[in-house]
């Protein structure tokens, strides 16, 4: 992804978050003394606009193949395009890009619900509540659920979101809470259900992204390990 250097902090005290989850959770516990520091750095995106434009393009594409198409689309206009220079686009120009349709149709999409004021600039969306904002940007064409708790944890910064659904989450759980063969890989009917991960995040809370970011690297953890065998 494209990012221009700048970072933010963080809105809530990590000491503080991995003191409350060592407490309430002894086996999340020995996960963060295995990972280490709370590591996440915030993106600072100009907007949401520019945020889910990027997840956008990003959508069921490997890393290196969506940086080439958002790369290419930021050249068409100097850097990010403007809502409504996105709206007075032509379609051709953007298929050049290596965008599809339906991205094409996201895109704008995305850009006339931010014109109108659906989607809310960086200020406004700093007051409102999670579920406020989740309602609100999953209006827009292309973009669900998942795509709105990315922009919550890593653009944001809030607390308290867990994206249960979320494939690296489970399988960061399924590593860390359940008796698994370590002689073979993890499979799909290894994963617990995204309600079993929400039952256990209740004592997580209110630092479920926390949680969330240290289930994340303990698929980073076995994916380096010596023996592959959960790689």
């Amino acid at each position: 992804m494209i990012h221009d250097g700048r970072r933010r902090k963080l809105p809530f005290d990590p000491a503080e978050a991995l003191t409350h989850l060592r407490a309430r959770d002894a086996k999340l516990a020995a996960l963060i003394d295995r990972v280490g520091p709370f590591g996440l750095k915030l993106d600072a995106s100009p907007s949401p606009f520019e945020s889910l434009l990027e997840s956008i393009l990003y959508q069921q594409l490997h890393g290196k193949a969506a940086a080439t198409i958002h790369g290419r689309v930021r050249e068409i206009y100097a850097g990010d395009p403007t809502p409504r220079a996105l709206i007075d686009t032509p379609e051709e120009v953007l298929r050049t890009a290596g965008v599809s349709r339906n991205k094409i149709r996201a895109l704008k999409d995305l850009a006339a619900r931010t014109l109108d004021g659906t989607v809310p600039a960086h200020t406004a969306i700093s007051k409102m509540s999670d579920a406020d904002i989740v309602e609100r940007l999953t209006e827009v064409r292309g973009i669900g659920s998942w795509t709105v708790e990315m922009l919550l944890i890593f653009r944001l910064g809030r607390p308290d979101v867990l994206p249960a659904t979320d494939y690296g989450v489970r399988k960061g759980y399924a590593l860390t809470f359940q008796r698994l063969p370590k002689s073979r890989p993890i499979e799909a009917s290894d994963l617990p259900k995204p309600d079993v991960v929400f039952k256990r995040g209740v004592r997580w809370a209110p630092y479920r992204s926390v949680a969330s970011w240290y289930l994340w690297r303990a698929c980073d953890l076995a994916r380096n390990a010596p023996s592959a065998g959960r790689a």
